[in-house]
């Protein structure tokens, strides 16, 4: 019998359809499987970080490294006081100290009613995007003046203008006051022009808690993140459950027990301390920007980055945590070459995620 040349025509072009949905179908696996390849590899990743962060955790630093942290805990000494007063006109000092040079200028602003300050480079540099600069201090102690151990450093490397602000201090002004004197600096910069995605969010200590309690409030109220976070040895967890707490009490220079106790009840007393803003651990991150996190090997709140960094992982957030042995709380503001390279580790960051 011969076929008609139509129906002929009609089911060559079946089977030439079914040959090419056949060719996509044996192609597909093949993509699935590479995709399931970069899965199982980011995993391996994954979990190869988590067991050097938790080995890191319960490290005992070495005779020469011990009398490098006493040398800092002497240092230390010399700004900390029980007399909050004095402890904060300590930190303004060495600020204003540390803070003189010709190569970085700053300039004051008002941000409806609270004290700002713009940080520069003194030459040419990128405009278009900014670092929103939250200051560390347990939530009582700090400001401009001496966060500028910091945000100078921020803007060296990055060659981008920072905006620091001095939120309200407890026990004078506790928890939510600091929440709210950030948003009033997001919203600042919002209101001069720049879009969420313009800006990195940076903080230190207490400031990392603000910042991620901020873009939290942000992700609340359902408006746009920022762009990435840079966190310097963030305390993200105020019910200071983290291991670290023990297994770094001894090697500490630079943080107590006693002292975070201090800050917590100054900040945060009779609050739910589970609270993701107020204690950010806790928080619900999917949907997040880029973070990157820096610690030091020597401090009690280790932990906090971990658990931050294990947290990120799970609500499928980019994160990248370095932990720098033999180092201290915030040791970035210190003029030490571990300072300098994570300084060109935050900018490296900031580059990539500004492409």
């Amino acid at each position: 019998m011969r076929l008609n040349k139509k129906v002929y025509s009609a089911i060559d072009l079946s089977a030439r359809r079914s040959a090419q949905m056949g060719r996509r179908m044996r192609r597909l696996p093949m993509r699935e499987l590479k995709e399931r390849d970069a899965e199982k590899a980011q995993t391996g990743k994954n979990e190869t970080e988590k067991v050097e962060m938790e080995k890191a955790e319960t490290g005992v630093p070495d005779k020469k490294n011990q009398n490098l942290m006493n040398l800092v805990k002497r240092v230390h000494g010399l700004v900390e006081s029980t007399d909050i007063e004095k402890h904060r006109q300590s930190q303004d000092h060495i600020g204003a100290i540390l803070s003189n040079t010709r190569d970085i200028k700053y300039r004051e602003v008002d941000i409806n009613g609270m004290y700002g300050e713009w940080v520069s480079v003194n030459r040419a540099h990128m405009k278009k995007y900014v670092l929103l600069h939250c200051h560390g201090g347990g939530y009582s102690t700090g400001s401009s003046l001496y966060a500028r151990t910091l945000t100078s450093k921020l803007a060296e490397s990055t060659s981008m203008d920072v905006l620091c602000f001095d939120y309200r201090l407890a026990p004078e002004n506790p928890y939510p006051a600091a929440v709210e004197d950030a948003m009033k600096a997001w919203d600042y910069l919002m209101l001069l022009g720049y879009g969420a995605r313009d800006v990195i969010l940076t903080g230190d200590s207490a400031g990392g808690n603000l910042a991620l309690a901020l873009t939290l409030k942000l992700k609340q109220e359902e408006r746009l993140l920022p762009r990435g976070i840079v966190l310097m040895s963030p305390w993200a967890d105020l019910t200071s459950s983290g291991k670290s707490f023990q297994t770094k009490a001894d090697v500490d220079p630079v943080l107590n027990r006693e002292y975070i106790d201090r800050m917590v009840k100054a900040y945060a007393e009779g609050q739910d301390l589970r609270n993701p803003m107020i204690s950010p651990l806790f928080g619900e991150f999917a949907g997040f920007p880029p973070v990157y996190i820096q610690v030091g090997e020597n401090e009690i709140l280790l932990s906090d980055s971990v658990r931050l960094h294990q947290a990120f992982v799970d609500a499928n957030v980019a994160v990248k945590a370095d932990i720098y042995s033999g180092m201290w709380h915030v040791f970035q503001m210190s003029p030490v070459k571990a300072a300098r390279a994570a300084m060109d580790k935050n900018a490296e960051f900031i580059y990539d995620i500004c492409r």
